[in-house]
């Protein structure tokens, strides 16, 4: 179904077409006893698929990263496709519109995407409000679907006064995710990388984990970390981690490196690439963090994973779980029916 609508979709702007879709995700017709068209076509449930990663239980470990349902509009639609975990966001405190647009581009010829979105989204309260209300109303089932929440800091935010941000995004959504992503290593919001150094970051991750004891439970926080980090730099990552006892880290984010494009036009638009280019890349990271870190804490593979085998990769490179995002829109829905059903193969 989807190799037919795909060319049609293909031909308007990429970030018109993904609103399109997504408000009419909630149409798709609906057979008696609550199973939707999507769950029938591309849902699989097995207990073999079940995993307890960072002291959670996921249904299954293919997930969808953060970018694609920034304002949880549709979590309990994308949850009938089959994914066993959705992280919403970037959330910030305050909404914002993000860059102006065009801020996404299709390079179907690399199957890859570039975007400059800029962590925009309705605010942190409206983004909270909806997934207690998807949690209140969801069906039994969708039991089980772990919701993650990606959070970062408003563009005029100074770095100085990040941490707040953070703080009041990790307060206001504790009660509704099951655990909490930082993203310091989005390109597309001025000087953010430049939390991803040592000295920030470990005040800032600190900052974090002491908030989360002060509660009676605390919820796992990871680390999304950038593919374009050196490996002393990765050095860094593994210490940090190990020190301030986060749960463990996503690898990777969207790179800034595009000389991979077919396309010159391409390589010159500012926002960060991901899709097939992105492939080896995030491997690569994920298996020095492994190895570095003697698999002393788990890690999210994304990265240009279009396929069951680049999902085993993945895996077999140190990964406990993985999530899609460009390969979700060029492969489809499919995708994650044919991700588990190769792992249960195995």
């Amino acid at each position: 179904m989807y190799s037919l609508l795909k060319p049609i979709l293909f031909r308007f702007d990429p970030e018109n077409i993904h609103y399109f879709v997504t408000r009419n995700l909630k149409r798709f017709n609906r057979f008696p006893g609550g199973t939707t068209l999507s769950r029938a076509l591309w849902d699989l449930k097995d207990y073999r698929l079940e995993k307890e990663v960072f002291g959670l239980k996921f249904i299954n470990p293919v997930g969808l990263a953060a970018g694609f349902d920034k304002n949880a509009e549709v979590i309990s639609e994308l949850a009938n496709m089959g994914f066993g975990f959705i992280e919403v966001g970037t959330v910030t405190p305050l909404p914002q519109a993000g860059n102006p647009k065009p801020r996404m581009f299709r390079s179907p010829a690399d199957k890859a995407i570039i975007n400059r979105m800029g962590f925009n989204n309705l605010g942190v309260d409206v983004i909270a409000e909806r997934i207690a209300a998807y949690r209140k109303n969801a069906s039994p089932k969708q039991k089980g679907l772990l919701i993650g929440g990606n959070i970062g800091k408003n563009k005029n935010t100074p770095n100085e006064d990040a941490v707040n941000d953070y703080i009041k995004c990790f307060d206001r959504l504790f009660d509704v995710v099951d655990y909490f992503v930082v993203n310091v290593s989005s390109p597309n919001t001025p000087g953010l990388r430049e939390l991803q150094e040592k000295e920030p970051l470990m005040q800032l991750l600190n900052t974090l984990q002491q908030r989360n004891n002060k509660n009676d439970i605390t919820k796992p926080i990871l680390l999304k970390i950038a593919p374009d980090l050196t490996n002393e730099q990765l050095d860094d990552i593994v210490e940090i981690v190990q020190q301030t006892k986060i749960a463990g880290v996503i690898a990777t984010n969207t790179t800034i490196d595009k000389s991979s494009l077919s396309i010159d036009k391409l390589k010159e638009e500012a926002g960060g690439l991901s899709g097939a280019p992105l492939t080896k890349r995030s491997t690569e990271v994920i298996r020095y963090l492994a190895a570095k870190s003697g698999r002393s804490f788990p890690i999210i593979g994304v990265g240009g994973i279009h396929s069951a085998d680049d999902a085993l990769e993945k895996l077999d490179a140190g990964a406990s779980l993985i999530q899609l995002y460009t390969g979700f829109i060029y492969e489809g829905p499919g995708l994650i029916k044919r991700i588990n059903k190769r792992l249960l193969a195995i």
